[in-house]
């Protein structure tokens, strides 16, 4: 009987190694954490070009835009990038004893997230549940907000299906929000996501579209969710699919805001 359904491996690699996403530029250092998933295989491969505190997560392996945003910031001004690879699609989709699971894998970090939104043939198995737990745990490991102070994630979205006004009094995730701040200039897919009034207050001056998570929000497993649990900063960057400068630009106001309120732990 299989007793260990999550597994972590801990490997240093050289540059060649394989990378499911380019360009990676010389000098850069791979590092890959490995989660066995039943017949689902996730890579969790760690970016680093003179580490600085600096440490971006993607979670979905279809959001590349967030990942050449992040390595053109990590190029110029250094920092980590963890990006989870495990087949450029945006779930988790594997069996276990003949039964189908999927689940957004921004949503194993709370048990409750991951018993309400896990999706199967029949009933789920506490077992599954289990390994999708140890799951988010290894990968909130890997990137250690204990060490950085914060979580700092990027997120691509499709145009016109999901953005700040998603937040607003009679939209589907106004629940979500405590407040909203939006510059009608912006493109409305394009936005920053934040768990800290102090970082949303910084985000309204700098006069871009930014969200403060409310504390009364759904736990649906998100890193949000588990980052408010967990008095832990937390700042999304949440872009549209190919806005690249628009991701870079936020990205550089996200850190400068963590940097203001000294958010950032000196390794």
């Amino acid at each position: 009987m299989l007793k260990i359904f999550v597994s972590a491996l801990f490997v240093s690699f050289a540059l060649f190694a394989k990378a499911q996403h380019p360009p990676v530029f010389d000098a850069m250092k791979i590092d890959s954490s490995f989660i066995n998933l039943y017949d689902l295989n996730i890579n969790l491969v760690k970016y680093s070009y003179k580490p600085n505190g600096i440490k971006f997560l993607v979670v979905h392996d279809n959001e590349d835009t967030g990942v050449k945003a992040g390595f053109d910031y990590i190029r110029w001004s250094g920092g980590e990038l963890i990006d989870c690879q495990y087949g450029g699609v945006r779930d988790y989709n594997f069996s276990y004893m003949d039964d189908v699971y999927r689940i957004d894998p921004n949503a194993i970090y709370t048990e409750r997230g991951i018993n309400t939104r896990l999706k199967k043939d029949e009933f789920s198995s506490n077992e599954v549940e289990k390994a999708l737990n140890d799951a988010g745990k290894k990968i909130i490991d890997f990137y250690n907000p204990k060490s950085t102070g914060y979580i700092l994630t990027l997120h691509n979205n499709a145009d016109g299906g999901f953005g700040i006004s998603s937040y607003l009094a009679g939209y589907d995730l106004a629940s979500a929000a405590d407040s909203v701040y939006i510059n009608f200039e912006m493109d409305g897919d394009d936005m920053l996501y934040v768990t800290d009034v102090r970082l949303f207050n910084s985000f309204k001056k700098a006069n871009v579209n930014v969200m403060l998570q409310s504390k009364f929000a759904e736990n649906d497993g998100s890193l949000s969710v588990y980052a408010m649990l967990n008095d832990i900063p937390y700042i999304n960057v949440e872009v549209q699919h190919g806005h690249i400068e628009e991701n870079l630009r936020l990205i550089e106001i996200a850190v400068a805001a963590l940097k203001e309120h000294g958010m950032i732990k000196k390794e």
